[in-house]
């Protein structure tokens, strides 16, 4: 299950912004990588767990974009409204913080396509000495554990561990974070023992997840702001197939994105125009990388170990 976004105009947004106005007990601005996005709500839990996700933007900074986050029972539970032309977004009846930040770097990620020639990826981003590796694929295929399961390696330093944002200069392509801290599972710590204590004093969420410090288990050195993107590895989990991995080609990497919606189930405007950016973008990413598609079907040890030949990281 997943929400559903429907498009707005100014005209509704001014109505719905006064309507919400009156409820705002909390006005948060964070930095998202450059841009300053809002958040307007009256959840004091929400607050604190935005605050503890992201890095704080100075107050007299004008917002880029705004999120109103309410329940209200007029409206049908999961429902995400958003205006183009403001760039703001309402949120009403979602209960899972992992959709409210995302749907905050999907906005920023809107803002930066539109404006600066900058472009968003739902996936993580490592860097192993000096050399980066984004992993993309569905929800379920594994990501989150195996970008983990790669931190295990005091040779991997992180940059996100679920959206990044890049750039395209001549051949290269550098990949940036935006996020403070986390947004982990509990399971990780049953998968990678060395997370163990990573949340130890915290509280979960109802989802199971917690924002957390990673710095806490890999040490402050290891999270990085940028790397250069050389490898690109798509996980999926198909039974049916054989093969734990192949080799990429751009072409056929770019079919796999465009029919899996670029791998991002929370791309806030889908239109033809969208569509042809989107694939412009993405094909500079697959022609400047070196690109996988690896099978999870294993355990995540078997997956981790096929992962990391690829990626030049020395076995544990």
């Amino acid at each position: 299950m997943t929400y559903t976004v429907s498009l707005i105009s100014t005209e509704e947004n001014a109505a719905l912004s006064l309507r919400y106005l009156k409820l705002v007990r909390y006005e948060i601005k964070s930095e998202i990588y450059g841009c300053c996005i809002k958040l307007l709500c009256s959840d004091h839990t929400l607050r604190d767990t935005w605050e503890d996700n992201f890095y704080s933007m100075s107050q007299n900074v004008r917002s880029h974009g705004r999120l109103f986050v309410f329940n209200d029972p007029s409206y049908q539970p999961d429902t995400v409204l958003f205006d183009p032309q403001s760039k703001t977004v309402f949120i009403l009846n979602v209960g899972y913080y992992g959709w409210i930040k995302s749907i905050a770097l999907s906005l920023t990620g809107d803002i930066l396509e539109d404006e600066h020639g900058i472009w968003s990826v739902h996936g993580a981003c490592l860097d192993i000495e000096g050399k980066g590796l984004a992993l993309v694929g569905l929800p379920g295929s594994g990501k989150t554990t195996q970008t983990y399961g790669l931190l295990t390696s005091p040779a991997t330093r992180v940059i996100s561990d679920d959206w990044f944002f890049f750039r395209v200069y001549g051949d290269d392509v550098l990949g940036y974070g935006s996020e403070k801290n986390f947004y982990i599972q509990e399971e990780l710590a049953t998968i990678w023992k060395e997370f163990g204590g990573l949340v130890s004093g915290q509280t979960y969420d109802s989802d199971r997840r917690t924002v957390a410090d990673v710095r806490w288990v890999i040490g402050k050195g290891r999270i990085l702001p940028l790397t250069t993107i050389k490898t690109l590895i798509v996980l999926k989990r198909d039974p049916t197939d054989p093969d734990m991995a192949t080799s990429l080609d751009p072409e056929i990497g770019m079919k796999l994105f465009a029919e899996n919606n670029y791998f991002n189930p929370h791309l806030l405007v889908r239109n033809s125009h969208k569509m042809h950016v989107r694939n412009e973008y993405f094909h500079d990413l697959l022609t400047r990388s070196q690109c996988y598609c690896v099978n999870t079907t294993g355990t995540p040890q078997e997956t981790q170990k096929l992962i990391r030949s690829l990626a030049n990281v020395k076995q544990s």
